[in-house]
């Protein structure tokens, strides 16, 4: 894998998240831990919430429009029939958040 640097790690609050603007689209980085970050879509398949905004809680998110918690490794959606967001391999190095640079040359990030 080729990696991108993000930012800090710091940049982002415990329990929280980031909006990322890619070539292809927003994704959303989620500290869910001192050094533990998930990426993954940034909007709801349900009705387009922006989950950055949401509320994470363990290794999950709440999106902020509708009250569906995915799961920040699988994309699952919880307790829904049906939903799934992307999920983007994403790592910390030495304080600094690396993503996959493959997630940028994807159709649909």
């Amino acid at each position: 894998m080729s990696w991108i640097d993000i930012g800090a790690i710091g940049d982002i609050p415990l329990r929280g998240a980031r909006k990322v603007t890619t070539h292809q689209g927003c994704i959303a980085v989620f500290r869910t831990g001192e050094s533990t970050v998930y990426a993954t879509s940034n909007t709801c398949p349900h009705k387009q919430g922006p989950l950055a905004e949401g509320i994470v809680h363990g290794n999950k998110v709440t999106c902020p429009l509708h009250n569906w918690v995915f799961d920040l490794e699988t994309g699952v959606a919880q307790g829904a029939d049906e939903g799934r967001i992307e999920t983007y391999p994403a790592k910390v190095e030495d304080g600094r958040i690396l993503i996959d640079a493959a997630l940028l040359a994807r159709k649909a990030a």
